[in-house]
């Protein structure tokens, strides 16, 4: 029988009826996770695709190491999961590949699909920088809808709250929460736009753009993870890792920015006083 979650958000009067499961051929289902999961890599290949086109980078290197990143983004998400967990899988070391039972972290995701990416991309000596670029639009959007399958499921929230946004449904014991899902859904999808139209446009170095990912996600993720009940913890410390990370992810990426902008504007001056017709220097 398949479980459903009576799911409501009284203060805006929403009220549905939630399954997991999309639908069922015999004994084997497909889950909405999946399907939104899925959904959200093949938006994100395919704008990135269109993307990397337009910025001269060779579209078959690209999508090598968008193949081989989606491998081991699933390796890394279970393993990232598995490892902060591991009380969960110490006495049944085959349920650590039953990864459709859940149990996949997006940080794990994000660091495995960089890792097989990135080796994939300097095999075929692509230019790392540009392609980290046009991968951070991508992420921006495979969060921003993947954050939903969480929803389906009903996971990912945090704490009471009385909120006019407050969600309340049987897995969270009836009481108004922190809708986690929808807040990081949104910010990502902002993130993507204010890219999109502002950032991809203005580029002013190689890196920006993701440098800016970091900080943008790395800002959200870090007070939001603070709000959520299911987090993963370090073995030794009661501290949250995303949150961690996630700190960690937004000061150096600030710091990326910075050490790269300075460098930007220190650069221009010379470039403008070089760049003349005869040759000779110029000073506007």
């Amino acid at each position: 029988m398949t479980r459903t979650y009576h799911v409501s958000f009284p203060g805006l009067g929403l009220d549905m009826e939630l399954s997991p499961v999309a639908f069922s051929v015999g004994s084997f289902s497909v889950y909405w996770y999946g399907i939104i999961i899925a959904t959200g890599f093949m938006l994100a290949v395919l704008y990135c695709m269109k993307t990397a086109k337009r910025r001269r980078i060779d579209p078959d290197k690209f999508l090598n190491s968008v193949i081989v990143g989606l491998i081991t983004a699933i390796i890394g998400a279970r393993a990232y999961y598995v490892a902060f967990s591991w009380s969960s899988f110490r006495g049944d070391l085959r349920s650590i590949i039953n990864i459709h039972e859940g149990g996949l972290a997006i940080y794990g995701g994000i660091i495995g699909g960089l890792i097989g990416g990135l080796i994939t991309a300097k095999i075929q000596k692509a230019e790392l920088l540009p392609m980290l670029d046009v991968a951070a639009t991508g992420f921006l959007i495979g969060q921003g809808i993947g954050r939903w399958g969480n929803f389906v499921n009903q996971e990912a929230f945090g704490t009471q709250t009385d909120l006019p946004w407050r969600m309340v449904s049987e897995n969270t014991g009836g009481v108004g929460v922190h809708p986690c899902f929808l807040y990081e859904s949104l910010w990502c999808l902002l993130g993507f736009t204010l890219i999109h139209f502002l950032l991809l446009k203005r580029q002013r170095f190689e890196g920006e753009i993701f440098f800016a990912y970091l900080v943008w996600y790395g800002f959200e993720r870090t007070l939001v993870e603070g709000l959520r009940t299911d987090s993963l913890y370090l073995p030794f410390a009661d501290i949250r890792v995303s949150q961690l990370l996630s700190g960690v992810l937004f000061v150096t990426g600030l710091a990326l920015l910075i050490v790269n902008l300075v460098k930007h504007r220190a650069d221009v001056p010379f470039a403008a006083e070089t760049d003349s017709g005869s040759g000779e220097k110029t000073v506007e």
